[in-house]
């Protein structure tokens, strides 16, 4: 069995993971999304190749992070980093053969905040091709 984790570093997504290493058996493909936009908010004065070179390395720490917590579990894992829409990049990793279930942490908004800000973990539950847990 492969789940899929996704992790952007939130308390959520460390949520999500833990659950994932506690009560699936298997592989976990843990995957972390670079959204372009937002890297550029973040790391916008450095440029365009400074921001995204920014935001693989945040990447590569979380995913290193991921792997030694489910390492010392003895989960084993296997970690990507990939570019674009959170939701629609997850979605796309959703539908790979080898996935059997995600495990994805939610910020639980309610309300406006879900209305403006939009639900990763809302679009990939109603989206994906496979059963998905929600991790709060």
């Amino acid at each position: 069995m492969v789940v899929l984790v996704p992790i952007d570093d939130s308390d959520p997504a460390w949520t999500a993971l833990e659950l994932a290493v506690e009560a699936f058996p298997g592989t976990l493909l843990v995957v972390h999304v670079v959204d372009p936009l937002r890297a550029l908010a973040t790391h916008g004065s450095r440029g365009l190749d400074g921001a995204m070179d920014a935001a693989q390395h945040d990447a590569e720490r979380i995913l290193a992070a991921a792997t030694a917590h489910a390492d010392s579990r003895g989960v084993a894992t296997e970690t990507e980093v990939a570019f674009g829409d959170p939701a629609r990049t997850i979605l796309e990793y959703a539908a790979l053969d080898e996935v059997d279930h995600v495990v994805i942490g939610s910020h639980g908004r309610t309300g406006v905040g879900r209305i403006l800000l939009g639900s990763v973990a809302e679009t990939v539950l109603r989206r994906s091709p496979v059963p998905v847990t929600v991790a709060r």
